[in-house]
């Protein structure tokens, strides 16, 4: 065991047990001398470090509207490096590596829907929850997405260039009206779009689609119970993404970016551009890697056909019947503000509850709040059976007794929640049962929830106890 002179001192787990309840109010200056096993330079620096309160790590230029949903008697926000021992991190399109996320860390939130800049599975093995704000720039999407039909439709972009270019030459009022025949186009009204995903931002087309007098196919074999409810009422649902796209002047795509067999990488391939119809409309405003550069080409070779695309192609980069935007699907304002404050909260509910919400990785969990006189464990687990008995025999084998606890799963992992009775029992008692449930063999990490930010928390790391 190695025990720094560092750790003499009331932080992190074990003085934490310093609780709201008068049964853990005496002095814990004897049990916070040993903090853990395994060397500090492990757990960060201590410079960094302030005791009774959550410390978030912040990647890019996080809305200060969202920030401002930490408490700062409860929290500190620092960028990057600064922050060295952080509970929780906070980010947009930063590239996530292994050796960013401290062991002290407990969750990361990603400001937007997709999470391909995380290395989720990872994460999983690690048991730390992943969460994304879906919904957050859904009207700044939609409204893009309208955006983009109205650029496939009207040569408008082309329209704007040759103004510039008459512009030049002085020629501008003599050449518009002689021009304008140029870029003639056709009108979204009385037009079929198929929307292929129905979830925020498909839904939210849909309904404003449908607004401009458009004919509106949908296709998403996932559709959700709620987002049904959102779909106007005048939709067509169809049982495959062929049968949604023959007859559609314009196709909007809206779905994730899966990698790996049975995903949707180059889903729009050869097949569906083969069954797209003459001058359809092709808008990407989900990921790139959904689209097949070669089978798109052919279909604008073809049958003169558009594709308005929101991220770059190396390939029809410079063809003339396609539009490329920087990536602006979720750049404004109030789309950034929402998304950071949407993550904002996700944290705040995990750090300080318990719940969990909002995650790509780990099951939908919620317990109501903890009853008085009690102190909330939460453990994460691989999804193996036999877990949730051993966890329970550990709380027997202490005499605590449980007052309420949920257990669900996803995939690899097992997430479990748990209220325990304080009466009768020392801090010790609670120090000891989470030590002995940590190192079960299975189990990844655990937190003692109880109204002091930053402490609680332990992890087996390879057969060492972390706290």
């Amino acid at each position: 065991m190695i025990v720094s002179t560092l750790l003499r001192q009331p932080r992190h787990l074990t003085p934490a047990l310093l609780g709201p309840t008068t049964i853990l109010s005496r002095s814990m200056a004897d049990i916070s001398v040993e903090h853990g096993r395994g060397a500090w330079k492990t757990y960060g620096d201590i410079t960094s470090y302030q005791p009774g309160k959550f410390q978030i790590k912040t990647y890019n230029k996080i809305s200060p509207i969202g920030l401002a949903k930490f408490p700062s008697d409860q929290y500190e926000v620092k960028e990057g490096d600064a922050a060295q021992n952080a509970h929780a991190i906070l980010l947009r399109s930063h590239k996530l590596q292994e050796e960013e996320v401290n062991l002290t860390v407990r969750a990361i939130a990603r400001c937007g829907a997709g999470t391909n800049n995380v290395p989720v599975a990872r994460m999983s093995e690690l048991g730390i929850p992943v969460f994304n704000t879906p919904g957050a720039n859904a009207n700044a999407v939609k409204e893009l997405v309208i955006c983009g039909m109205l650029l496939g439709s009207r040569k408008i972009i082309d329209g704007i260039n040759h103004m510039y270019s008459l512009g030049e030459q002085g020629l501008a009022k003599e050449r518009v009206e002689k021009d304008k025949a140029m870029f003639g186009g056709r009108e979204l009204k009385g037009k079929t779009l198929a929307v292929v995903g129905l979830g925020h931002i498909g839904a939210a087309t849909a309904r404003d689609a449908e607004q401009l007098g458009m004919h509106v196919v949908g296709y998403d074999p996932m559709l959700s119970i709620e987002n049904a409810l959102k779909l106007p009422r005048s939709i067509q649902l169809t049982g495959g993404m062929l049968e949604a796209v023959k007859n559609a002047d314009y196709i909007s795509l809206n779905i994730p970016y899966i990698k790996g067999e049975g995903g949707t990488h180059g889903v729009i391939g050869e097949e569906v551009c083969a069954n797209l119809k003459k001058g359809a409309v092709v808008l990407n405003f989900a990921r790139g890697e959904l689209v097949d550069s070669e089978a798109m080409k052919k279909h604008l070779d073809q049958n003169d056909g558009r594709y308005v695309s929101d991220f770059p192609d190396d390939l029809l980069w410079n063809h003339p019947s396609t539009i490329l935007l920087p990536h602006l699907g979720a750049s404004t304002e109030e789309a950034e503000d929402a998304a950071a404050s949407m993550a904002a909260e996700t944290i705040r509910d995990f750090l300080e509850t318990g719940t969990i919400r909002n995650s790509v990785n780990f099951p939908a969990t919620s317990l109501p709040n903890r009853p008085e006189n009690s102190i909330r464990f939460t453990v994460v687990t691989k999804n193996v059976p036999g877990m949730l008995a051993h966890i329970s025999e550990k709380f027997a084998a202490s005499n605590l007794n449980i007052l309420q606890q949920i257990n669900q799963s996803r995939g690899n992992v097992a997430y479990n929640v748990v209220d325990v009775d304080t009466k009768g029992h020392e801090v010790v008692d609670f120090k000891e049962v989470q030590e002995k449930i940590t190192m079960l063999e299975g189990v990844l990490s655990s937190r003692v929830i109880y109204g002091v930010p930053g402490t609680g928390y332990a992890k087996n790391v390879e057969g060492d106890y972390f706290v």
